[in-house]
């Protein structure tokens, strides 16, 4: 089993190479001069993940406007996604990592508790990857509801991620 391991604010992206819904294969490589979104979700067409990818979409133009390209990711399979993606008129790639190898390089597939109970799986988590490949940000595990009001804050370089996190809570 490999050693999990967590990534750092400033450290390289680990590459990656993953077939997309738009048929070719996709690369961290192929994106270097681009900001990155790489979003790591558990599966497609659930609640919560549907939730994400919708917020994604919502944000796309001002997302594209700062100059991110959005990427999903999950184990499902092409097929899934490509069925996601039109349900949801998702206008960005999703990837398939269908053993997580992705997710593991990244640290987002492991230990979580989900109802309660400790199992292993994806962790949902996004990382801002900047135009030279390094990590520019990252949040894990990820509450849906204003989490792309955040990356979007980010990519504009309005507030540091942990700044933007805390600013934008809402007392209840």
């Amino acid at each position: 089993m490999a050693k999990e391991h967590k990534l750092a604010v400033g450290a390289a992206a680990p590459a990656f190479e993953l077939e997309s819904t738009g048929g070719k294969r996709v690369s961290l490589s192929g994106l270097k001069g681009k900001k990155v979104v790489l979003y790591f979700y558990p599966k497609d067409d659930t609640p919560g993940c549907t939730r994400e990818a919708c917020g994604f979409r919502d944000e796309s133009a001002p997302l594209k406007k700062a100059g991110a390209v959005v990427l999903g990711v999950s184990k499902d399979t092409l097929a899934s996604h490509a069925k996601f993606r039109a349900k949801y008129e998702l206008p960005f790639e999703l990837l398939s990592d269908p053993d997580n190898a992705v997710a593991k390089n990244y640290g987002a597939f492991g230990k979580k508790i989900l109802y309660g109970k400790e199992i292993v799986g994806t962790i949902r988590s996004t990382f801002l990857i900047d135009e030279a490949g390094k990590v520019a940000a990252i949040w894990s595990p990820v509450k849906v509801d204003g989490h792309v009001e955040k990356v979007l804050a980010a990519v504009k370089g309005e507030a540091p991620a942990k700044s933007a996190a805390k600013a934008t809570k809402k007392p209840r």
